[in-house]
């Protein structure tokens, strides 16, 4: 394992620079939910069906899917402020070349570019938090940190059909990813852990973590929440266009309230975690909750006003499971030093979820119908109730938990 200077636990919590920390991850998950509500802009313009729809969502997440624990040995050995400026850079990067495409394959390479982004952002401000927090406030921090995702996709719902077409939507997303970069170099100071970088330090962290059952299902667990999550948010809005037969704004404004009512879970999930109630459990009802809500949204059997407000149900609910899983990261890592790299392995369980559920569930809608959706969420459901059962067996024997990282 990398061997880390010492560095002094922090003595107050910074919370304007979670403030920034969380705002920087509501700048990647816009990358996530314009694609979402730009789905009738891009069938227009490029002519693009449910499933191709559902590879420029889910190809987002490719690199993550395969570099997360890189990413987090990148952060422990170049420090995390470094790699969140990068993060942000290649993503305004990416969306600046995405806005200037005419076809869908570019379109699709820009979308990489974009999810290494992404990648790198929401595996380094996580590590940064933990260096700006207090370990007592640490739930609380881990709590708002997680609303990056909701908030980002309900504020991409909201705007998107302001725009006159979707490349001004990628020019916009791409400038506020630079106006946050700047921000955070004079927000954030550089302090922090690091460790020398070598490939042999990487391939040894990389054993002892995904070796360590605690973290390998904690991404998994995560691979099972997002699945679900993106199965419904990542075609929502057209949903309720055929569905409702509303306009695109109006679902623009429905989605976001929906996508919005997850911020409440995350939070809900922090007074809930500082007040004992066990991880595990939390996790394994949630989803659950979300599993049997799924029938209800994709199933055609309940009028259009039950139905919409599962979907705010699904949301609230599972907002739960981020927030309980992100804060679980340190308790679960092998060792203090390795909590970037857990980190990274977590962020692989999202981007699995995340290419998997629109490409899976688009695939799905496109040849069965909207109602083929519904057993994909249940199963996903069910595995990870399974999951978080053997993840709470897995922290009871993990050594020194809730270390002070």
């Amino acid at each position: 394992m990398a061997t880390l200077a010492p560095t002094s636990a922090p003595v107050s919590t910074r919370w304007g620079a979670v403030s920034l920390l969380v705002g920087a991850g509501v700048v990647a998950a816009l990358q996530v939910g314009k694609t979402a509500i730009a789905i009738p802009m891009l069938q227009s313009d490029m002519g693009l069906d449910l499933a191709a729809i559902g590879w420029l969502t889910g190809v987002f997440a490719v690199l993550g899917l395969i570099g997360g624990i890189s990413a987090g040995a990148l952060v422990a050995s170049f420090g995390a402020r470094r790699i969140l400026l990068l993060g942000l850079l290649i993503t305004a990067i990416g969306a600046a070349h995405g806005a200037t495409v005419s076809s869908f394959a570019p379109l699709l390479i820009s979308r990489i570019g974009e999810g290494a982004g992404f990648l790198l952002i929401t595996v380094a401000a996580p590590s940064v938090l933990e260096h700006v927090t207090e370990r007592s406030r640490r739930d609380l921090a881990f709590a708002l940190w997680s609303c990056f995702m909701p908030a980002g996709m309900a504020i991409a719902m909201l705007a998107g059909p302001l725009f006159s077409d979707w490349r001004a939507i990628w020019w916009a997303s791409s400038l506020l990813a630079l106006v946050v970069a700047v921000m955070v170099v004079f927000v954030i100071s550089a302090a922090g852990r690091r460790a020398r970088w070598s490939w042999s330090n990487l391939g040894k962290d990389a054993a002892t973590t995904i070796l360590t059952a605690g973290p390998l299902l904690l991404a998994l667990a995560f691979a099972c929440y997002s699945l679900m999550f993106f199965a419904l948010f990542g075609f929502l809005p057209v949903l309720l266009m055929e569905r409702m037969q509303v306009s695109h704004q109006t679902a623009g404004l429905l989605s976001a309230m929906a996508t919005a009512a997850n911020i409440a879970g995350n939070l809900a999930a922090g007074v809930l975690l500082s007040r004992g109630v066990a991880r595990a459990s939390l996790i394994a009802w949630a989803s659950l909750a979300m599993g049997i809500a799924g029938f209800g949204i994709f199933l055609p059997v309940l009028p259009d006003g039950p139905t919409f407000m599962l979907c705010v149900m699904f949301s609230a609910v599972g907002g739960l499971i981020p927030a309980t899983l992100l804060s679980t990261a340190p308790l679960a890592a092998p060792a203090a030093g390795l909590v970037p790299v857990v980190l990274g392995l977590v962020v692989q369980g999202n981007n699995l979820g995340q290419i998997a559920g629109p490409v899976a569930v688009g695939r799905a809608i496109q040849t069965y119908g909207w109602p083929s959706a519904a057993l994909i969420v249940a199963l996903a459901a069910c595995m990870a109730a399974i999951i978080a059962g053997a993840l709470g067996r897995a922290l009871r024997r993990t050594p020194n938990p809730g270390r002070d990282t």
